[in-house]
């Protein structure tokens, strides 16, 4: 057991290398889509692998803002974005892909799908007690707006 004191300072220290993190990982997402639009302008092309890139880049940055403004990371959102890295991986790799990996690739996303219609349906079914408190919150402001 803590000191209640030290306690609070191990809690602003870790939150402040967590937040320093993130940041780092924002600009170094932030430098790679850079990049990688430098390097479509440059090509004057643009490929459907170039376009999922762009868009792993825009989940990681929404995951970053939404942890910066709940403080909490929904498992899903890295999901969707192992799913995306995966067809990426399938789309950009398929020329060289045998039929076995392709397979295993094929049969991850299908995995992961899974798991997030998993993880949706017992959000869904057994919701978090914050969830429940703030749909009752949104409920009666909805009704409160309506008289």
């Amino acid at each position: 057991m803590l000191h209640p004191r030290a306690a609070i300072y191990s809690r602003r220290t870790l939150y402040f290398f967590e937040s320093a993190g993130l940041v780092v990982i924002a600009l170094a997402t932030i430098y790679a889509g850079y990049q990688e639009t430098m390097l479509m302008i440059n090509n004057a092309r643009v490929t459907l692998a170039d376009l999922l890139l762009m868009f792993l880049y825009l989940e990681i940055l929404t995951m970053v803002g939404l942890y910066f403004e709940s403080g909490k990371l929904p498992v899903r959102f890295p999901l969707y974005i192992a799913m995306v890295a995966m067809a990426r991986y399938v789309i950009v790799d398929i020329k060289e892909m045998d039929n076995i990996r392709l397979l295993g690739v094929s049969a991850s996303i299908v995995l992961v799908a899974v798991a997030v219609l998993v993880i949706r349906y017992g959000h869904v079914r057994y919701p978090y007690l914050e969830d429940l408190e703030d749909l009752a919150d949104a409920t009666s402001k909805k009704n409160n707006l309506r008289d």
